[in-house]
């Protein structure tokens, strides 16, 4: 099983916690988006978006984070990170969409990039609109938190996919200078998760590919 991931992605993030959370040995592919590796013309053959993480496993190359995180519990099943009851799997993937679908996407290296290489904002512009959307996220994931959350992790006493798209999402909320002083829950778990092995081997700072 290998996997190809940029240390600083956080959809790559979310795929390594949840690899090292079911105790799975992937070897690290690094990409670095940064350099445009993710576009090069052999890496876009196996993956049409052009994007990471990919994941290849045997015949299998699957791109998209949580669609790798679905294939992960589909073939290794404990623990479990998508929960198979209704309610418990609906709020999971509720508060994991706020973040995947709502605030990831239009704060993702490649739309930085266009705002500011070919709209031509300034920088502190760019960081202005990063802000604005964190915060209107981090809204409605704090607000699900108060209303469903319990538990050390987002819900309950083990992690869940939730879990692995919050973690990454603080990470580049705090690298990016964003005040998270008004998401106490949500912090609260993060603060939880950071001591817990399979998320500090999943961290940034941990790949081979880190650079400061």
């Amino acid at each position: 099983m290998q996997l190809y991931s940029f240390f600083n992605s956080s959809t790559s993030y979310r795929v390594r916690i949840a690899l090292a959370l079911k105790g799975l040995d992937a070897g690290i592919r690094p990409i670095n988006i940064r350099k445009l590796e993710h576009r090069a013309a052999a890496y876009m053959a196996m993956n049409p978006s052009g994007s990471v993480p990919m994941l290849h496993d045997g015949d299998l190359q699957l791109g998209q984070s949580l669609a790798i995180v679905d294939y992960l519990d589909a073939t290794h099943p404990e623990p479990r990170l998508i929960p198979r009851e209704a309610v418990a799997r609906a709020r999971v993937l509720e508060l994991s969409s706020v973040i995947a679908c709502d605030i990831h996407p239009v704060n993702n290296l490649r739309i930085l990039r266009y705002l500011t290489d070919v709209l031509g904002v300034t920088a502190e512009q760019k960081d202005a609109w990063y802000r604005h959307w964190v915060q209107d996220g981090m809204r409605a994931v704090e607000a699900l938190l108060e209303r469903y959350g319990h538990g050390d992790f987002c819900f309950g006493d083990a992690p869940t996919l939730a879990d692995v798209c919050l973690v990454p999402q603080i990470a580049n909320a705090q690298r990016m200078g964003c005040d998270m002083s008004a998401y106490p829950r949500a912090m609260a778990v993060h603060a939880h998760c950071g001591t817990i092995e399979a998320f500090q081997r999943a961290a940034p700072s941990a790949q081979p590919d880190y650079t400061a």
